[in-house]
């Protein structure tokens, strides 16, 4: 399987200030983890995109909110905060999903990896949050179905719930959003009775799992439920949101997910469809554990 890892070192100048945990330590980590898998996979840098891109998602207003808080290195919320670089940072991180479109579109490789920072799934049309500042799996889907993928899934394993994801489809019949997340976490949205709107009713499914859960109740949702919603709904493409934050060592979250425990969610996802594929990152701060899982990660997407 030809598979592309996307990243840039862009991605290490975006920097929310000491001791935050969506550090480029995390980035720095995964690279260093991957190593013995170079050869394997193909190195693609992302593009800086246009504002037009951006706002296929976004307001013209959050586009110029970000940029401004980022010239003057400014936060957006207590979580949320911008050094110089983090616009450029940001909009490369959208590249990386309009890269990994192209190259699958033009047949050079059949999945993609985007190893990007900052994360997305929290930022929402209008608002910046969680760490995110652009809402990169969402432009990401929008740019797909410009290109002629009609029918895009959203399959989001991070431990928190991605609350801008959902709004931006949340009426959209064309892309399903699937999340599984812990119950009682930040942003505390994503419950099992939010199920879309009007015509879209019934195309986003939300699984809650209490906290302390582990391998057998992450993998029961991947195993036996993910199947038939990807069958019904018939994607042309299915996109990821890779948080690594379920697994047992994440200081963040309540999960006892297992490196090989991840393993297997992404083999089922990736049995689930015979499509193309695109993981983003999303969370996931102890390093050391964010490196081995991406590791993972990339060795099933290889196979």
């Amino acid at each position: 399987m030809k598979v592309a890892y996307i990243t840039d070192d862009i991605y290490l100048e975006h920097d929310p200030g000491i001791a935050h945990p969506e550090s480029k330590e995390r980035l720095k980590a995964i690279n260093k983890a991957i190593e013995p898998l170079q050869g394997k996979f193909i190195k693609k840098s992302p593009v800086w995109v246009s504002k037009e891109i951006l706002q296929m998602v976004h307001s013209p207003e959050h586009v110029q909110t970000i940029i401004e808080a980022s010239e003057y290195g400014t936060a957006i919320d207590s979580d949320t905060i911008c050094s110089r670089n983090s616009y450029k940072a940001a909009v490369k991180a959208v590249g990386a999903g309009i890269i990994a479109v192209n190259g699958i579109k033009n047949g050079e490789f059949e999945r993609a990896f985007c190893a990007v920072r900052p994360p997305g799934h929290h930022a929402t049309p209008t608002q910046a949050m969680g760490f995110c500042l652009f809402n990169n799996i969402a432009i990401t889907a929008k740019y797909a179905q410009s290109m002629g993928y009609e029918k895009v899934m959203i399959i989001d394993f991070d431990v928190h719930h991605g609350n801008g994801t959902q709004d931006t489809f949340y009426e959209d019949n064309t892309v399903f959003y699937f999340s599984s997340h812990q119950a009682f976490a930040y942003p505390g949205t994503g419950a099992e009775s939010d199920r879309g709107r009007g015509k879209a009713e019934g195309y986003t499914a939300n699984f809650l799992v209490m906290p302390d859960s582990g391998d057998d109740e992450l993998l029961d949702i991947y195993e036996n439920d993910l199947p038939s919603f990807v069958g019904d709904f018939d994607p042309d493409i299915i996109l990821v949101s890779a948080g690594y934050d379920l697994h047992e060592s994440d200081p963040l979250a309540q999960l006892n997910v297992t490196t090989e425990g991840i393993r297997k969610i992404v083999r089922s996802i990736l049995d689930s469809a015979e499509v193309p594929f695109i993981f983003f990152l999303e969370g996931g701060y102890d390093v050391d554990a964010l490196g081995r899982n991406v590791k993972v990660t990339l060795e099933e997407m290889l196979l």
